[in-house]
């Protein structure tokens, strides 16, 4: 199983969907079962939710990072 891909397929929805960003938000688990379209085992799933979290936490810093020098 490829969970980058899974990761990177959650954070393209987030990142392109605002109604599915604020699901995320508030149920990752099951937003993240709707875009896979499978219900996997709970460690898998809070890997991949995690993994999310992560990405976006650092796009938010970098889109952060760039305002200050001039940057978007």
């Amino acid at each position: 199983m490829d969970i980058k891909a899974k990761i990177d397929k959650v954070v393209n929805k987030v990142k392109s969907d605002k109604n599915f960003a604020e699901k995320f938000k508030s149920e990752p688990i099951k937003a993240v079962e709707e875009v896979l379209g499978v219900d996997l085992p709970d460690d898998v799933i809070n890997s991949v939710v995690s993994g999310v979290k992560a990405k976006i936490d650092i796009g938010n810093l970098k889109d952060g990072l760039g305002s200050l020098f001039g940057k978007k």
